[in-house]
């Protein structure tokens, strides 16, 4: 084995919570490696949307004509990622956001100053800020709704722009990486995380940290057996991730003490078009309304897989169709059509007259300009006309060649749950103190959600409490 590879902070996975701790680390003066099992850095950061969820006043919310506070903020996420979000980690979250969006800017991350407003997973456009169910029902009754989805310029996926700019920071602050180099195992000395045991092209390599070692080595959506155990409604599923999201670091730092934290906790993620369903409905097998169309579209997915019975159906008409410009629509075509509700209804397999009566209620709200029952916002209530068209979620985008990444049943997801942290990423053992030298962010840990998720959630809490964790470690000493 060669001899040890020595520094003051090791960080361990470089996806957007290992950039950000490398970065912060490295500015605090420490000599900081990273190490990243696949062929180069990015992870499932860079092949995400890429919407990083800021707010409390940002220039590009200024901009775009929205004030904003770090109250209503905390307010809004209080209520979408709960039941049970992590209150300590919320407030930091919030009261630092602004900090953190001019963070992000400085170190070459960049939001055009412009608004996509209509509900989406993710933009065909380059605009900067979009809403993320802040202005939908029960939110607006919470707080004033302010959109805080921050995303880069490019159309659809922006996580690839966002780790460009976070790895060109993190080069430009003297971070070594190493990649194809796979942690294996911690190294204890007297009670204190001193470093790692890992595989580097077939090599066995020590390296060593005076300082700390930092854990951002992803969830464990990868790993059947850790999911039957902990998320079992995401075995069999889509996998929301880069193929190595496999839970090793938390599997490493459990062989040293550490505690986990809401295991169970997940995103789901239906492969249904917001776009469309918004202008019409979404049922379930029974031709059932059971949710406001125009909020995130996360929270439509998980009161459907959650709740519903399946199968799931968007159903529109030609009006409501061709209002969605082709480049938006993602492939997605009607699967079934019909004159007539109740024979469409038949097709689908729903009981006798059951479609019909949901889309006459909806109806008789969409004339009054009032959904009674979901509370839509009046700006997408239209009677539905024929011809009347359903379209199968589990068909996916681009029916045909299913490049969505979900399951036969339109599922696709990712988990939540990991090792339980402070907000300065210190790992905790199951009697809540501090394992000496180990800290950790990102998906690996339980960060600021509950049993809920907004998108940008995610790259906003690792990249916030990755920040945090570097910084820590930097200034650890032993």
């Amino acid at each position: 084995m060669p001899g040890p590879v020595a520094c003051d902070v090791l960080v361990v996975g470089f996806g957007c919570a290992g950039a950000t701790a490398a970065i912060e680390a490295a500015e605090a003066g420490a000599e900081v490696v990273v190490l990243e099992r696949a062929s180069a850095p990015g992870g499932s950061s860079a092949l995400s949307g890429g919407e990083i969820y800021l707010g409390g006043g940002t220039p590009v919310q200024e901009a775009c004509g929205f004030r904003d506070s770090p109250a209503a903020m905390l307010a809004f996420l209080t209520a979408a990622l709960g039941p049970h979000a992590d209150a300590e980690k919320l407030r930091h979250y919030c009261e630092g956001s602004v900090e953190h969006f001019d963070w992000l800017v400085a170190h070459g991350v960049t939001f055009k100053p412009s608004l996509y407003d209509a509900p989406t997973w993710m933009p065909a456009t380059d605009d900067g800020l979009m809403w993320l169910g802040e202005n939908s029902w029960p939110f607006t009754d919470v707080a004033d709704p302010a959109p805080r989805g921050h995303r880069g310029p490019v159309p659809y996926y922006a996580g690839k722009v966002l780790m460009d700019a976070l790895v060109a920071a993190a080069a430009a602050a003297g971070v070594v990486t190493h990649t194809d180099t796979r942690a294996t195992e911690l190294v204890v000395e007297d009670g204190v995380v001193v470093g790692v045991r890992a595989r580097r092209f077939g090599d066995d390599v020590e390296y060593r940290a005076s300082r700390g070692v930092v854990l951002t080595t992803g969830g464990f959506v990868d790993n059947e057996q850790m999911l039957s155990e902990h998320a079992p409604a995401l075995l069999g599923r889509g996998k929301v991730s880069d193929g190595l999201d496999d839970g090793s670091g938390i599997a490493m730092a459990l062989e040293v003490g550490a505690a986990t934290r809401r295991m169970h906790a997940h995103e789901t993620a239906l492969t249904y078009l917001p776009a469309l369903a918004v202008r019409g409905l979404v049922v379930n097998g029974l031709g059932q309304r059971f949710v406001n169309e125009d909020t995130y579209p996360g929270i439509v997915s998980h009161r459907a897989v959650e709740a519903q019975p399946p199968p799931y159906w968007v159903v529109v008409d030609e009006t409501a169709f061709e209002e969605v410009p082709e480049r938006e629509r993602w492939g997605v075509r009607p699967t079934h059509a019909a004159e007539d509700l109740d024979e469409l209804g038949a097709e689908l397999g729903m009981p006798d007259g059951a479609l019909s009566a949901t889309v006459a209620a909806y109806n008789r709200d969409a004339e009054r300009g009032e959904d009674t029952w979901f509370h839509k916002d009046p700006r997408w209530l239209r009677p539905l006309r024929a011809p009347y068209a359903a379209i199968d979620v589990a068909a996916g985008f681009h029916p045909g060649d299913r490049d969505s990444g979900a399951s036969g049943d339109g599922v696709a997801g990712f988990t939540l749950g990991g090792l339980h942290t402070t907000p300065d990423g210190e790992v905790l053992t199951w009697a809540g103190r501090p394992i000496p030298g180990l800290y950790a962010a990102g998906r690996s840990t339980s960060g600021i959600h509950g049993d809920g998720y907004i998108s940008g959630t995610s790259l906003g809490d690792g990249t916030f409490f990755g920040r945090r964790a570097g910084r820590a470690a930097a200034g650890a000493s032993r």
